[in-house]
């Protein structure tokens, strides 16, 4: 409920009444008092739509001046052409600064690394909680997207302590969670930053059909794609299919589940990755298994295959890993 009472906090800093919102999306007001009460996903996505169409702010009340319907598709469309990752997040943070006068998005490198910062240069709209999370969310799943759902976040650095609802951040922002920076950033690998973008004007119109659910709720629903295809790979394991096997248990070619998957902001390998990452951290900590047999368990042609994908997924080596304790 916290992300709730989050949303409606641009509206009510404004002095509006937050009623007739709560009434298109079926949301009882008396729920917004109830810690534990919670929302499902459609009744989150309509009040989203209610706010952005009743008051036309894509930014929901946060902003200085309204960001209008439409903003998004066109900051999306403005990276069309571009060769690289780079490019395509130049040009769409051109465009966001072009429509607000509150924020700047900036690449920032460090060491190896890159992160996609918010930087407010209006400090009166800075404080909320719920702007942060959203708009890092929203642009790095859009960041996800030029990378075709491959790219996966090193960290999230946010600029405000930890919130009472921290414990809610595992669903929905996919990498270590930070608190406490001075800017909120989602951080990866400075070699995406070279990554090929080949969508067209098709695929910009896919993403944008059913941008406002791929990119503000977390994909936790059944139909999900990225679940099914969890849930199948947890399944057969430990013969850990590749694409074309999963593709055609799900009946539908190795082409449209990776577009599929990359409409939701992920990709096959990070999902299989996900997977044995989680397997290998439970082993490692709760049993006195061998390197060799957890490799061959999750897949690994050997060990030292395994031990270079641990350490890339973690940052440490699975035996030092093992030797502190998690």
């Amino acid at each position: 409920m916290a992300f709730v009472r989050g949303m409606l906090g641009g509206v009510q800093a404004r002095g509006e009444d937050i009623a007739p919102f709560l009434a298109v999306a079926q949301i009882p007001a008396a729920l917004l008092e109830q810690a534990s009460s919670r929302v499902t996903g459609e009744q989150y996505l309509a009040l989203f739509h209610a706010l952005v169409d009743q008051r036309e702010d894509e930014c929901l009340g946060f902003l200085s001046r309204p960001l209008k319907p439409g903003s998004f598709a066109l900051i999306t469309r403005s990276a069309l052409g571009a060769q690289d990752l780079q490019t395509a997040m130049k040009r769409a943070a051109k465009t966001m600064q072009l429509l607000q006068d509150d924020l700047l998005l900036e690449l920032h490198a460090e060491g190896g690394r890159v992160g996609l910062r918010l930087r407010f240069t209006n400090p009166s709209v800075a404080e909320p909680v719920f702007l942060h999370e959203m708009l890092v969310r929203v642009f790095w799943r859009l960041l996800a997207w030029f990378a075709a759902g491959k790219l996966r976040p090193i960290r999230f650095d946010f600029a405000f302590e930890i919130p009472a609802h921290a414990g809610s951040y595992g669903r929905i922002f996919p990498g270590l969670c930070e608190f406490g920076h001075q800017h909120t950033t989602v951080w990866f690998d400075a070699s995406w930053l070279t990554h090929r973008v080949h969508w067209d004007e098709v695929a910009v119109r896919m993403f944008l059909a059913d941008a406002q659910s791929n990119v503000i709720l977390s994909r936790t629903r059944d139909d999900a794609i990225s679940n099914r295809v969890r849930d199948y790979l947890r399944r057969t394991q430990p013969s850990w299919a590749d694409l074309g096997v999963t593709a055609s248990a799900l009946h539908m070619s190795a082409a449209t589940l990776q577009r599929r998957l990359a409409l939701e902001g992920v990709s096959f390998q990070s999902l299989k990755d996900e997977l044995r990452r989680d397997i290998a951290i439970v082993r490692l900590n709760g049993s006195s298994v061998s390197l060799i047999e957890l490799a061959q368990e999750l897949g690994f042609t050997d060990s030292t295959a395994f031990q270079r994908a641990f350490k890339s997924w973690t940052g440490s080596a699975p035996g030092a890993y093992r030797k502190a304790g998690g």
